[in-house]
């Protein structure tokens, strides 16, 4: 397989990534709420299984910040080239793009967040939901469309 399909992916993935977090960013400011610290929590429970020194507690809680966002598109970006790859030979109607892409991307964050004991989606609410599956869908929504812009072969049957 040529490269051309994971590096289309990759570019829609890391749009979708971009526009997810304004989703998000958006929600915060409509709704006043705080950041979320599940991407750092996260970004720490992981060096500690990589047993990776984040340094001196101030310096290990500004790493542990900016790797939090990092970490995120590194998983929107991986899910878009996955989905490249996947979608190269074979059409993928635009409905199930989405809910490939943004599903994808949701339930790789929820579960490793889940197993990594940083968060139990079974004492979600449902406003907690909703704010993770309103920026999900906006991901998939802008990735699939950004992979049928790039590909436009995509869109044939």
């Amino acid at each position: 397989m040529r490269a051309a399909p994971l590096v289309d992916g990759a570019i829609a993935g890391a749009v979708g990534s971009a526009v997810l977090n304004l989703v998000s960013y958006l929600d915060m400011a409509t709704r006043a709420r705080p950041a979320s610290t599940t991407p750092e929590t996260t970004a720490g429970k992981l060096a500690d299984v990589a047993h990776v020194d984040l340094g001196p507690a101030e310096e290990a809680a500004n790493r542990r910040a900016g790797l939090g966002p990092v970490l995120g598109y590194v998983t929107g970006i991986a899910a878009g080239a996955v989905f490249g790859a996947f979608a190269a030979r074979r059409r993928v109607p635009l409905p199930l793009a989405v809910v490939l892409l943004g599903g994808g991307v949701m339930a790789t964050s929820d579960g490793s967040m889940t197993l990594l004991g940083v968060t139990d989606p079974r004492t979600w609410r449902r406003i907690d939901w909703a704010s993770d599956l309103v920026p999900h869908l906006a991901y998939g929504l802008t990735a699939a469309a950004t992979w049928r812009r790039l590909r436009p072969s995509s869109r044939r049957g």
